[in-house]
């Protein structure tokens, strides 16, 4: 026999999980204990007590009313029965007037002993009236116990047998059905994330100090706006929309905590103290939920089986109460039974009473009364089910009372838990919106950040670059530490892969601050902040992979000076490059574009007045059209550089005040339009190295006041007359090409103070070349040299000289005469070095320890 706690316990889930349990769940789950007791009770009680009492129906053989001349006298007949043994026996039927009385205890050979004589007296049948108190059925016990037996299988209806098993079997299918969604493994599973990551966003600390922040700072906000605008900042705007950007300047416009320059910032103080544990912990909840909720917002399995189930208790409840009330009236305690076993009893006909009827109709009644309370709450739950969509889920509640306005709906079974969890106690809501506003999330970023890097980490970290500038730069951080806009005497921030950078009031306290770089960091700043860098930024550099990312208000600086755009900026994206335009760049002197142009955007055009300095870097994509150069008049320095150039483009040659000229690592087979440059009188520098140039035009002496002439790593094998003619050529580069021969013509060069032939084929050194007495730079090295003239000894300002990669055996001890060559300078073999007279070595060894500052 099993107890009531063994089958209760079908009933048991997870303690965690009655958070999902709803008034009527748990009011169900009361009434099938109770259910279960009924059958428990009513199922014991029949095991034990239940039977069935069976008497036999006598018949009279003369009529029951009193016939003339034999009143007050009894009829006997007797009849002979065979038993099974052979054996003889007689029943004795007494009719009276009235209802018969059976004695069952008179033995069956007390019938036998004599034979009746119905010619006794009168007297002999009063006395025995007297003794007999009941009519004799001439039954011995076997006989009862075997007719009961009968009669309890054949005349009891069987629903009064097996009602209680009945009870057992649908409650237990009640319980499954209600729990079934806590058991099933893809719903389990599911349901059992929830409810651990529900109770640990529902205790932990960072839920708490959150919603206590936003409730401190909507109390500042309100004190702020009834004080008015008496202590703004130096740099206010005044839009009068709270919390919105005026029309000419951009705003962190995210939803959630509103920064607005109408009002100082508010220094909230924290409301708890939350650890580096504590904050760890809160990070990994909103990976927690940020991952679950893209797990379980794909589908409705939890909701369709919630449902499913719940159809199923009340099919199941209107199923028991068809059938069950046509049975109340069954239950009753007197029954006739017909056996048919004359042959072994001598009856036909057995009336019997049931001892248990009237308990098991009392039973029955109870369980129904219970069955029906049962099935009015399964409807009442099909309507909860359908009355709203329980698939969608909104927190504008939450919103409206935590501040977080960017809380989000949810759907599907995310959406449902929610629901069912509502029903339990709607502050678990509230508490688990705090882990889906990205607000929040990223304000427990920006205390942890704060924590980690103060002030004096930071100070750590900051360095001078080559320019003697005090730099900062801060890679793949959650956000910007408060604490940087306190290093006032900061010239350069670098803000590399900061997704959530935001740029407040107080970067207006980093007055020396004047070059900002921006590399996958679409920075949001405040108004505040905007009028300072606004006016105070000269140098902005910005890295990103769509231009979308581009911050709006970089377009808006008025007073910026270099702007480097470094990201992808294909065909596709060429009319967004400007978004809104460059024109509010009124002192824009530089403009760097490294991207995959195809065309030059038009919106350069509108810098063009105050261009000087315009750089594409083209990463290897063609650039076709480059009519808008025309246009950049004031141009004086322009680099096209890996741009699948084939020839030199003709809008170059309208730009009249152009001084340098950068075409370098494109295609450029041939250069014959050089004579075009004619017309460019301000050309002093023209780069064409990197590039596929076999020859030299000799209309290159039209450039007349060309200083600079860059050609390496070309493929080159001569150099024409016409180029030692720039009398005012200063730096000659032709390194890395296939010349094998120095013209003698290079003598006329008086000016040149650079000369690079590296990695030629050049075998002799001409003596005119000596005669250049300006040269501070000789680059000689990696060709077929095999001796240095002792003439090396007139450049006198040489301070570099480059020697290694020959097939020279010694160098000149004139070498030393060079008054500022030292071994620092000298690029040489070590054995060659060391081959040198001693005291030419000690020369060149002087001063070695001052750093070389004119290098190649």
């Amino acid at each position: 026999m099993f107890t009531l706690a063994e089958v209760a316990s079908l009933n048991d889930i997870q303690p965690t999980y009655r958070i999902l349990k709803p008034w009527w769940d748990v009011f169900m789950d009361y009434l099938a204990v109770v259910m279960l007791m009924v059958a428990i009770f009513a199922g014991t009680m029949q095991l034990t007590k239940d039977q069935v009492v069976c008497l036999p129906v006598l018949q009279s053989t003369v009529n029951s009313k009193a016939q003339p001349g034999t009143s007050g006298k009894a009829d006997f007949t007797t009849v002979e029965t065979t038993t099974g043994q052979g054996e003889a026996a007689s029943m004795r039927t007494v009719s009276f007037g009235s209802a018969p009385t059976v004695t069952p205890d008179v033995p069956l050979s007390r019938a036998t002993s004599s034979q009746y004589q119905p010619t006794e007296s009168g007297q002999e049948l009063k006395k025995e009236q007297k003794d007999s108190l009941g009519r004799k059925t001439n039954l011995d016990f076997q006989q009862y116990v075997f007719i009961n037996q009968m009669c309890y299988h054949l005349a009891l209806p069987w629903y009064s047998k097996y009602f209680p098993y009945l009870v057992l079997i649908h409650t237990i299918i009640l319980i499954v059905s209600s729990n079934f969604w806590f058991k099933y493994p893809k719903t389990c599973s599911k349901i059992e994330h929830f409810v651990s990551i529900l109770g640990k966003c529902f205790e932990s600390p960072w839920t708490t100090k959150a919603l206590s922040e936003t409730a401190c700072e909507d109390s500042e906000e309100n004190k702020q706006r009834l004080t008015g605008a008496q202590s703004l900042p130096k740099y206010v705007s005044t839009s009068s929309d709270e919390g919105s950007p005026s029309a000419s300047t951009p705003m962190i416009t995210k939803s959630g905590f509103k920064f607005s320059a109408d009002k100082p910032m508010i220094e909230v103080p924290s409301v708890t103290i939350l650890d580096k544990k504590d904050g760890e912990q809160a990070k990994a909840l909103f990976e927690k939920v940020r991952k679950f909720r893209a797990h379980v917002e794909d589908s409705d399995l939890i909701y369709k089986l919630y449902v499913g189930q719940t159809v199923i208790k009340t099919v199941k409840f209107i199923f028991i109460l068809c059938y069950t009330a046509n049975f109340v009236n069954t239950i009753s305690f007197e029954h006739i039974c017909n056996p048919k076993v004359e042959h072994l009893i001598g009856y036909t006909q057995f009336e019997c009473t049931h001892n248990m009827a009237y308990m098991l109709k009392k039973l029955l009644i109870s369980y129904i009364s219970l069955i029906c309370v049962y099935g009015f709450i399964c409807l009442y739950t099909l309507f909860w089910l359908f009355r709203i969509p329980l698939k969608e889920y909104s927190f504008e509640k939450v919103r409206e009372e935590s501040s977080f306005s960017d809380i989000p709906d949810v759907k599907n079974d995310f959406a449902f838990l929610l629901h069912m969890v509502d029903q339990y106690d709607q502050l678990y809501s509230k508490r688990f919106g705090v882990f889906l506003s990205e607000v929040s999330e990223n304000k427990l970023r920006e205390i942890s950040l704060n924590h980690e890097w103060t002030f004096e980490k930071l100070r750590q970290h900051v360095s001078r670059n080559a320019q003697d500038k005090q730099e900062l730069h801060l890679f793949m951080l959650s956000g910007v530490p408060d604490a940087v806009f306190d290093l006032t005497d900061l010239d350069m921030l670098k803000l590399e892969l900061i997704p959530e950078a935001k740029i407040p009031a107080k970067i207006s306290q980093m007055t020396n601050l004047q070059e900002l770089h921006l590399c996958h960091c679409p920075a949001k700043v405040e108004q505040t902040a905007f009028s300072f860098l606004r006016d105070h930024l000269r140098c902005l550099h910005v890295k990103f992979t769509d231009v979308a990312e581009i911050p709006a208000w970089v377009y808006l600086l008025k007073n910026l000076r270099e702007l480097y755009l470094i990201g992808n900026l294909n065909s596709e994206n060429n009319k967004m490059i400007g978004l809104e335009s460059l024109r509010e760049l009124r002192h824009l002197k530089i403009l760097h574009v490294k991207s995959n142009l195809t065309k030059i955007p038009p919106n350069i055009t509108d810098v063009a007045p105050h261009l000087t300095k315009l750089v594409i870097h083209n990463d290897g994509t063609k650039l076709v059209v480059l009519n808008s150069l025309k246009k950049m008049t004031n141009v004086a320095e322009l680099e096209l550089q890996n741009c699948e150039l084939e020839r030199i483009p003709h809008a170059i040659f309208s730009l009249s005040n152009l001084q340098e000229l950068d075409l370098k690592s494109n295609s450029i087979r041939t250069i014959e339009e050089i004579i075009s440059f004619q017309h460019l009188k301000r050309l002093t520098c023209l780069k064409l190295w990197h590039n596929k140039i076999v020859s030299i035009p000799s209309s290159i002496t039209h450039i007349k006041n060309l200083e600079s002439l860059y050609l390496s790593n070309n493929k080159l094998e001569s150099l024409p007359a016409a180029v030692f003619s720039l009398q005012k050529l200063r730096c000659l580069d032709v390194s890395y090409n296939s010349i094998a021969l120095i013209p003698v013509e290079i003598g006329l060069l008086q000016n040149l103070q650079h000369f690079h032939i590296t990695g030629n084929k050049v075998d002799v050194l001409p003596k005119q070349l000596f005669k250049c007495v300006k040269l501070r730079t000789l680059g000689l090295g990696q060709n077929c040299i095999t001796s240095i003239p002792d003439k090396v000894s007139q450049l006198l300002q040489l301070t570099h000289l480059e020697l290694k990669g020959n097939c020279l055996d010694r160098l000149p001890a004139t070498l030393g005469q060079c008054q500022l060559l030292r071994k620092s300078g000298l690029v040489v073999e070590d054995h060659l070095f060391d081959a040198l007279p001693s005291e030419v070595k000690e020369v060149l060894n002087q001063d070695t320890s001052i750093p070389f500052a004119n290098g190649i």
